[in-house]
């Protein structure tokens, strides 16, 4: 047929390669504002990064010197006459208000003065007048040792604040009078960062909470508190601050907001303090700038759909004075049409006889063969119902009938396929019965003795000298064992030394293995799905292995496949022994 020039068809939809364009533009703009989030958020924090540290460093120079300023008060106090005499005395009626007089002045919780007993003599608070503190470790290491003790007291079964305590001996002369004990007023710096509304922690050396302005914190670790927060949602990682998988990461949630962790040694007593700082700030300035982003964006899309809107309404107008080419294209398609049935009938004729000279092909192989023969009218089917389906969106219904006719024709021409093959296909019956697989495989090369008679090939068998038996349908195992004789044949038809090895071993289950030293197996992964073939096209469907692997798994094993050293590829049929029970049975 002689082409003519066709008139333009101008179709007011949206074209594909609009909306592709639409569709990367819009990921084009996320992948920006992905971008943009994450550099700006980095850009901006690390401001709040200096001014985090800053923070932590004073709050940590205030603690230590708060501590080491009152580590000074037991060794000045331990050498007052007035608490030396008072001891040795046992005369106690103004030592109480002489210690009230120096807690006001130095600002310390409370001092206490104890005696060798470990009893509270004397107190700045009243209330612990009397108290046994013998069992205490600011007592107990204090009347030990020389020097000021630092003690940290406190639990998770009190649950209360920790106490922070300085103790020393009082002595004279040589003799142990009794212990003075100085209480950190360490509440006054949790109030300052609670005034503050500052997230601050501070840990030991076991990462155990001590200080902290999140009273559920105390007595509990710092890694639980963290890990106890639920993570972010999905939309919260991408827009939220940057993440990493180290484990000093930065930037942890809590109750779901983002915050910037700032850790320092505090260089006493190998503590930490962990300030935490929000990134509302931050957030607040890469949002703005997002939003301008965004907003930009969207003028852009805008300015694009109506450049493109306007284009379909010239091609609106446009239709209207095509009607006549419209007119003229029909006829053309018509005649088109025509044409393409008589060679849909021509093709229709060489499918037919193609099928033909593939049937009478198979004539002479298993019952795999069936499958291999059952592949051509499968595909026409399967293109038939594409074009149908083509047809039925086109709202041509009448043709698409035809396809389903011949649709029809084609099941019943597999029937007939199976009729004529299934004197030879299928002999044996479904139910499983014992089974010597020396017999199936040498029933197998029985049946492979023509084509390993055009050969070469090498054929080595190793197998055990007492029965193997197996529960199997006789005809399939043939089929299983038939296949991979038959592909192990193709794998080596170009070597020069051609050889197959069969092995059968005898276990807790059997093994049957067939070997050979071609040029090996390319894709194992997709050995074993259905059409998959490395054959020349008309040598092979890639059937064969897959029905093999199917009928392995029937009955109860599988079929593996694995390249061989140093060439080559081992087929291995794994199925379970008969048990002896079904054997004694059997005999």
């Amino acid at each position: 047929m002689t082409d003519q020039p066709r008139p333009t068809i101008l179709n007011t939809n949206m074209s594909p390669w609009m909306r592709a364009g639409i569709a990367a533009f819009m990921i084009f703009g996320i992948a920006l504002m992905v971008a943009t989030n994450h550099f700006l958020t980095q850009r901006f924090s690390e401001d709040q990064r200096a001014d985090a540290q800053l923070r932590a460093a004073l709050y940590s120079a205030n603690m230590v010197t708060l501590l080491r300023q009152q580590s000074l008060v037991p060794l000045l106090l331990a050498r007052d006459p007035a608490f030396i005499t008072a001891l040795q005395s046992r005369e106690y009626a103004n030592t109480s208000q002489r210690l009230i007089e120096v807690a006001e002045d130095i600002r310390v919780a409370s001092l206490s003065l104890v005696d060798i007993e470990g009893r509270v003599v004397a107190a700045s608070d009243r209330r612990n007048l009397g108290a046994l503190k013998a069992d205490q470790t600011f007592v107990t290491q204090a009347l030990r040792e020389p020097r000021t003790i630092f003690t940290v007291t406190g639990s998770a079964d009190d649950g209360g604040a920790h106490g922070f305590y300085y103790s020393r001996r009082v002595v004279s002369g040589n003799t142990t009078l009794g212990v003075i004990v100085v209480e950190v007023d360490m509440r006054q710096v949790e109030t300052s960062w609670r005034n503050r509304n500052d997230m601050v922690a501070v840990t030991d050396s076991a990462d155990t909470v001590i200080l902290t302005s999140i009273s559920s914190w105390r007595h509990n670790t710092l890694t639980n508190v963290l890990a106890s927060e639920p993570p972010p949602s999905g939309l919260g990682l991408a827009f939220g601050p940057p993440r990493n998988r180290a484990e000093d990461n930065p930037y942890v949630y809590l109750d779901g907001v983002p915050l910037l962790r700032t850790e320092i040694r505090t260089g006493f007593r190998g503590w930490r303090l962990t300030y935490f700082s929000t990134l509302t700030d931050v957030r607040t300035q890469v949002n703005g700038i997002l939003a301008l982003e965004l907003t930009g964006l969207a003028l852009l899309l805008t300015l694009f759909l109506f450049l493109a809107n306007k284009r379909l309404q010239r091609q609106s107008r446009l239709i209207a004075e095509e009607s006549d080419q419209l007119r003229q294209l029909n006829a053309r398609l018509s005649e088109e049409i025509e044409q393409r049935q008589k060679v849909e009938r021509h093709l229709e004729v060489a499918e037919q006889s193609l099928e033909q000279a593939s049937k009478l092909a198979a004539i002479g192989q298993m019952s795999a063969a069936v499958s291999h023969e059952l592949n051509q009218p499968l595909a026409a089917m399967r293109t038939y119902l594409a074009g149908a389906r083509l047809l039925l969106q086109r709202k041509r219904v009448d043709e698409a009938l035809t396809s389903f006719h011949r649709i029809d024709d084609l099941i019943e021409r597999m029937g007939a396929i199976t009729r004529q093959m299934k004197s030879y296909a299928r002999k044996g019956a479904d139910s499983l019965t014992l089974v010597d697989l020396r017999d199936a495989v040498d029933g197998s090369l029985s049946m492979m003795a023509p084509q390993l008679g055009h050969t070469r090939v090498e054929l080595r068998k190793t197998m055990p000298n007492v029965p193997v038996m197996v529960r199997a349908d006789p005809v399939r195992l043939d089929q299983i064992i038939v296949n991979l004789l038959r592909n192990a044949l193709d794998a080596v038809s170009e070597e020069p030394d051609p050889m197959i090895d069969i092995l059968l071993v005898q276990g807790q289950q059997v093994s049957l293995s067939v070997r050979d030293n071609g040029h090996g197996i390319e894709d194992p992964e997709a050995l074993f799905e259905p059409f998959y073939t490395t054959k020349k096209p008309g040598e092979g469907v890639g059937l064969g292995l897959a029905i093999s692997a199917g009928i392995a798994n029937e009955l109860g094993g599988r079929l593996l496949a694995r390249n061989a050293r140093p060439k080559g590829a081992v087929f291995e049929l794994q199925l379970p022994r008969a048990k002896e029970d079904a054997m004694k049975a059997a005999e």
